[in-house]
């Protein structure tokens, strides 16, 4: 983790609750390493049964699989790559649409790639999206309540071949962008959000 967002973290944990000097810091983390961007989080699906059963040989390799096909669709949607993480992966966009784009992308790459393979080597993945202000840092990661979002929709809530948005971020879509979806009303930890499951049978 980035040295300098490590020393402010310290800081802010020593301020004694000292309200004016906590305000100072979250504001310097802010102004420091905040961004405004479209968060992505995609999750393989059913792989933990996958590991179980054919071990975790077999697991490593799908993973290492979804890697190698996601990072140039990321990148070729002008998006980068924030980390992978077991068998996540999340990055960071500039625009929505590219990041809804980049979920057709994958989707299709990951479809006609599971035509040659046996089921137990298919990819199957679920992708939430947001957008809003994340503080990303070197390491790399980024943490913020978009990033909560996305993980949300595409970890836990969305299902294989599912890619949910929400509400305000489909809302940034160029309306000639030709992107579809239909509308949802989710809980999220207590929390109701409107998000929109993207239609995937597009043009990217």
């Amino acid at each position: 983790m980035d040295q300098r967002f490590e020393e402010l973290l310290l800081e802010y944990t020593q301020a004694d609750a000292n309200p004016t000097e906590l305000k100072r810091i979250e504001a310097t983390l802010w102004n420091e390493f905040g961004q405004t961007k479209a968060v992505f989080v995609m999750d393989m699906s059913g792989f933990s049964l996958l590991a179980q059963k054919y071990g975790i040989v077999h697991y490593l390799s799908m993973v290492k699989r979804m890697q190698l096909a996601t990072k140039p669709i990321i990148e070729a949607h002008a998006g980068t790559v924030v980390k992978f993480e077991a068998d996540n992966c999340f990055a960071a966009f500039d625009a929505v649409v590219d990041a809804a784009r980049a979920a057709v992308a994958l989707n299709r790459k990951f479809a006609e790639m599971n035509e040659s393979t046996e089921d137990h080597f298919d990819i199957r993945v679920s992708i939430g999206i947001d957008f809003g202000d994340v503080l990303l840092i070197g390491g790399p990661d980024y943490f913020g309540d978009t990033v909560n979002r996305a993980s949300k929709l595409g970890e836990d809530i969305a299902g294989p071949g599912e890619v949910f948005i929400t509400r305000s971020a489909f809302e940034r879509l160029p309306a000639d962008s030709g992107l579809t979806g239909s509308s949802l009303a989710l809980s999220i930890s207590g929390i109701e959000l409107e998000a929109v499951s993207l239609d995937l049978a597009i043009g990217t």
